[in-house]
């Protein structure tokens, strides 16, 4: 229906509704989905046409209670992307500051990664990725996984010494 109120916007909560209670709605149905920083719930609230100052209070008291908390978003992002994904430090703290995350808390965030950690994921991404690149020619097989660990971040000779290992412990088990 062309004009009508979007799912979730301030009129389709409810035409009469206390700013504050819509605001509250938006930001808990954004919250049940999802982990999410004060600043993705203010852009959230603001493209809704909540009133700045309205907005503000509600995260303000979210904050308060402990339900928005973009110290404990940063450790628990960091800790998923590079568990399951693998990334690095660089991509790691872009994605934070595109996501509203302060740098104080960044760093927080990235200070328990150590060199010996994003060492291991990238040779985690290789392992994983072995199989399918294995039969290709060497030079191809380091081009592609060079460019899957740094599209994640990983520098030059981490991801060098990371195809290394890899590649040596898969000759290994070949002649073993």
């Amino acid at each position: 229906m062309a004009g009508g109120p979007t799912p979730g916007s301030p009129a389709d909560v409810q035409p009469d509704a206390d700013p504050e209670q819509v605001a509250r709605t938006i930001v808990l149905r954004k919250l049940s989905a999802a982990p999410r920083t004060r600043a993705e719930l203010a852009g959230e609230l603001a493209k809704r046409g909540v009133d700045s100052e309205v907005a503000t209070h509600v995260l303000d008291r979210f904050v308060e209670v402990g339900l928005v908390d973009d110290a404990d978003f940063a450790q628990m992002w960091v800790e998923s992307r590079q568990r399951t994904r693998g990334t690095a430090r660089p991509v790691l703290r872009r994605e934070l500051r595109d996501k509203g995350v302060a740098e104080e808390y960044i760093d927080a965030a990235l200070a328990d990664l150590d060199g010996e950690s994003e060492s291991e994921a990238a040779r985690m991404l290789v392992a994983r990725k072995w199989k399918s690149v294995a039969r290709l020619d060497e030079q191809v097989r380091t081009r592609r996984l060079m460019s899957m660990l740094q599209r994640r971040g990983h520098g030059m000779s981490t991801a060098l010494a990371a195809i290394r290992e890899v590649s040596e412990s898969a000759c290994e088990a070949d002649q073993g």
